[in-house]
């Protein structure tokens, strides 16, 4: 009889190992479920929206400018932040804070990307940090969950911040 507990107690080990490499794996190299707080994204993802956040294009290095994403904080490795691209290594930003008199122009440097919530007024993002490492994104976000009246994809910047570069436009 111990003999038979043990054996399946084993076998439910097992299984419960196997299943949870498969849920680490699915989560790391896929994707996850973010819920989503705070203003800074904002009318865009609201605080409590849900969010899917896929994996793929990020190691892939399919990142690109208007997309949202979610990435470690440069001020808190513990925190996660939520951002949209609005610089890609090479470009050219025109950046200033509500504090600032003059616009500053500042080069995304190789390896980094430009973040910026659609909330400008409520936001702390590259403009105070600066260019982002590209190795702190974790992923692209790409659906809207919940509320289940906003499911479905996200709507492009409402600050229309995102334009192509010279060189962007001389590609096509």
């Amino acid at each position: 009889m111990f003999h038979n507990v043990l054996w399946k107690t084993l076998g439910f080990v097992g299984y419960t190992v196997q299943y949870g490499c498969i849920a680490h794996c699915a989560f790391e190299y896929i994707g996850e479920f973010v819920v989503c707080s705070g203003p800074s994204m904002e009318p865009t993802i609201v605080n409590h929206d849900v969010v899917f956040s896929e994996r793929m294009s990020r190691h892939l290095c399919k990142i690109q400018k208007g997309d949202i994403v979610i990435a470690k904080s440069p001020f808190d490795p513990n925190m996660n932040i939520c951002k949209r691209v609005i610089g890609l290594e090479g470009d050219k930003i025109c950046t200033s804070s509500p504090s600032d008199f003059f616009k500053t122009h500042t080069y995304v440097p190789k390896g980094h990307v430009w973040l910026e919530g659609d909330n400008l007024r409520n936001s702390t993002d590259s403009r105070n940090y600066g260019p982002v490492p590209y190795a702190l994104i974790r992923g692209r976000v790409c659906l809207k969950l919940w509320p289940p009246h906003n499911f479905g994809t996200l709507s492009e910047s409402p600050t229309k911040r995102i334009t192509d570069t010279p060189s962007d436009s001389d590609s096509n």
